[in-house]
Formats: C-alpha cells, structure tokens, sequence
C-alpha cells in the first residue's frame, strides 16, 4: 500500500523530519575508516514534493562538514546549524514535482544527543555500529528523520577488508580492491530513517536452520569466540520464525540477520531486516530469549507496520511484547495468561499516570508501555477468543505492510474483527490511565 504521510510535525521531535516532502529512494556510497572513526560519504535522494511548492526544504544532519549540495543538479544556497541542513533550491520545486538532491559529508560520526544520552553512530573498540531508534539517523547521514516516511535504499559502504559489514536487506555486491573491501547492500520494502541498521566489525557468519525451498534465510554475525553460546540461545530462532509467520503472515522482507556485538548493550535493538545483541546477551543458556522474539517480531509490527509518529510507539513495543508471551505459550514456557498476570501484578504496584496513547516524550520507552501495551493485545484476545484474534492481527499486517498506522487505526481495525463493540476496552486500556482489571483467559487456545 502507499505510505501514508503524518500531517504537520512530530510532536514529540518537531524538530526532526519536514512534512513539506517524502523521500522514496537514498543512495548512500560511504566510506569507513574503523582507527581514526573517519566517515566521509554521498548521498543521493529522490523526493518527492507535497502539497504547496517547495522554496526551501530541510534534511537532519549532525555535525559533519558539508563539501557539496546539489538539487536536481544546481547549486542551492543552504545552512547547516543544530543539526539541520535547511536548502533553498535555485528554483522552487513545483508541487508534487520529483526532485533530486546530493549532499557530500565527511567527518567524525558520534552519538547525537537525546533524553535517553547519545544515539545513532556508536565508535566500537574495533568497528563501529548504529542504533537510531528515535532520532539517531542523522548521526551517520542525511535524512528526512520522521519514522512516517519511508524510502528505500541502497547502500554501499568501503571499509578495510579485515572488517564485516552488515547492514539491513539483500547484499547485492561485494568487491575487494588492494587493502579495502566494498559491501553494497539493497533495503527495497520502505524504510524509516530509525531503522537503517548498520554494524562494522570482525564476525563470523552462520546460517541459522535450513530455509528451505521459498523459506526466510537468517544469518548470524558473531564474534567467533561466541559461536558455542549463540549456537545455543539462537538455536530457536527458525521455530520463531515459522511461528510468527503463522500468527503475523508473512515474513515481510526478503531475510533476516542478527549481529552480535563484542561489547555490551543495555537492550538489542531492531533494525529493518536485521537486529543487533550485545555480548551480554549472550550466555549459552538462552537468558535473553524473549528478546531474541522481541526484536523479530519488530520486523512485522514496528518496521514494516510502522507507525505514523512517535506518539503510537505502544503500537511497536506492545506487539513485541506481547509476541514474546505468544512464544514462551508455544514453545512450552508459561502461557500468555500467565505472564499477562504477572506483568498486570507489576503495574499495578507502579504508579497509574502513563496513557498509552500519547504517553509523551519522557515515556516513550518507559517499562509500563511495554507491559501495558502486551495487556491490551492479550485483553483484545481475551475478548475477541483466538480465531478472531489472530485473523485480525494476520489483516493488520498484510494491510498496512509497508505502510504507517496510529492508534485511532487499529481500533477501528480491532472493531471490524470483533462481534461486541470494543469501545471502552480501548478507552480503558490505552486512552485511560487507571490499570483495568487482569483479562481473563482467551476463549480458545490457539493452534
């Protein structure tokens, strides 16, 4: 489906992204230079203006130094300050119009500044990787940062040939000239800006299970002293793969990687088409299993459904989390029921003023979304009863794969599935603040 466009600014990063125009393709040639975290990079991007004609435009740009910017070939004036490229075109750009803009950057990629400390471009030991999720994108290149706009892209990165370069979507290329190697990789399902992934580094690739004729390749990345241990705590992911490609649909891109760090990370985190764990994840006796279920069910409900603004981000967290339930019931662990009590118990010993949908900035990655979140899918299953359920959350996915979704969305959608009206579940649920009493069991166990 066409992706839809969130009207107006994000209204927790107004900063970020300009609604004034869409992107649907980046390319992104860069080259890396793990020792002195060297960057230097071109992007070319085809957009397309909206409604009004466009005078000038902006792209979100950390502090790099700019050599070259070039809108449909001519030199525009433009500024960069607080990380924003603001461009006035030589030539306004008719409404509706495509436009094509190149920017060449180079500098010392870092962290940008966010209420959770740096994120984006993170300088490793020995490599590099990215984790953006919000606003991290513009760390490593130019962007229209909104996770509403979703592009495709293709990107070629030149490093020293002893690193691995792994990024989300198909590996088209990979060439080695003298001392360094060029990996071109290409996303085509529509992207947002948060979710380009990207981990430079020295592992080891294995294939997880056998995808057989038509099925999804995965692939680990891993330090090589870590083998015996992912081999273990990974050793599931097919089984999840098969399991929430019957509850979702289909897998919506075209494979699905994993990459293990050498140091630590205070949570995975998702990419399109690919997810990234920290050593600490990584213990040989499946410890972080849940989140090994948590970071693919993102690729169904996060990237490729993707939501219209930062204020829906339940409708990412939530899902995942309450896949994670939906795998622990499956695969012989405690049951959904089960784990919806225990997550009902700690919340309600926590304080009851976060509104899943609009939880504000400040909250937006706060424990109780997530809890609260899986509660009302399980509350939704409870009284739907499990074939209805799950022909609902398989529509959600094929409907609006690729596309954008908000809140209002999916209680429509909930209540075209459902034979009792779902009004105030929702308005207790996630319009309300006050903690609903524990649903009770679905009506049928799936299966």
């Amino acid at each position: 489906m066409a992706v839809q466009q969130a009207a107006g600014a994000d209204p927790y990063f107004p900063e970020h992204g300009d609604p004034r125009y869409r992107v649907h393709r980046y390319e992104l040639a860069l080259d890396y230079r793990p020792g002195p975290n060297r960057l230097s990079g071109t992007a070319r991007i085809n957009a397309i203006a909206g409604r009004a004609p466009l005078t000038e435009f902006v792209l979100n740009l950390a502090d790099f130094r700019i050599g070259r910017v070039r809108v449909d070939g001519r030199q525009p004036h433009y500024t960069h300050r607080g990380g924003r490229l603001r461009v006035r075109p030589a030539k306004p750009v008719r409404a509706g119009a495509a436009f094509t803009v190149e920017v060449h950057w180079s500098g010392n990629p870092k962290p940008v500044n966010s209420p959770w400390g740096g994120i984006g471009w993170e300088e490793l030991e020995d490599g590099a990787l990215v984790a953006s999720q919000p606003i991290g994108a513009p760390s490593w290149y130019p962007c229209n940062d909104r996770p509403a706009d979703k592009a495709s892209y293709q990107i070629s990165i030149t490093t020293p040939s002893a690193y691995a370069v792994v990024a989300g979507g198909r590996l088209l290329t990979r060439t080695t000239k003298a001392s360094t190697t060029t990996w071109v990789y290409e996303q085509s399902a529509p992207t947002s800006s948060y979710l380009v992934g990207l981990s430079i580094g020295k592992y080891q690739t294995v294939l997880l299970g056998d995808p057989g004729l038509g099925g999804v390749p995965q692939h680990g990345h891993i330090p090589a002293h870590l083998l015996p241990e992912f081999s273990r705590d990974f050793a599931r992911q097919p089984q999840m793969m098969e399991l929430f490609q019957e509850l979702f649909g289909p897998y919506p891109f075209d494979e699905y990687a994993v990459v293990v760090t050498e140091e630590e990370l205070d949570v995975p985190v998702e990419a399109q088409g690919l997810s990234l764990f920290g050593a600490n994840h990584v213990d040989g006796a499946r410890g972080s299993e849940r989140l090994v279920a948590h970071e693919l069910a993102h690729q169904w409900f996060g990237n490729s459904v993707s939501i219209a603004n930062w204020r829906h981000i339940w409708l990412n967290e939530g899902f995942a989390k309450y896949a994670e339930w939906l795998w622990s019931e499956r695969s012989g662990g405690r049951t959904a029921q089960q784990l919806a009590a225990t997550a009902h118990r700690l919340l309600s010993s926590m304080p009851q003023d976060l509104r899943l949908a609009d939880p504000g900035r400040k909250s937006m990655f706060d424990d109780r979304l997530y809890e609260r979140g899986g509660l009302v899918l399980h509350a939704v299953r409870c009284a739907m009863g499990d074939i209805a359920f799950f022909r609902m959350l398989r529509a959600w996915g094929q409907l609006h794969r690729g596309g954008t979704v908000t809140t209002a969305a999916f209680t429509a959608h909930v209540a075209r599935f459902a034979t009792e009206p779902v009004d105030e579940l929702f308005e207790a649920w996630v319009y309300g603040t006050a903690l609903p009493p524990l649903p009770g069991a679905p009506t049928r166990v799936a299966g």
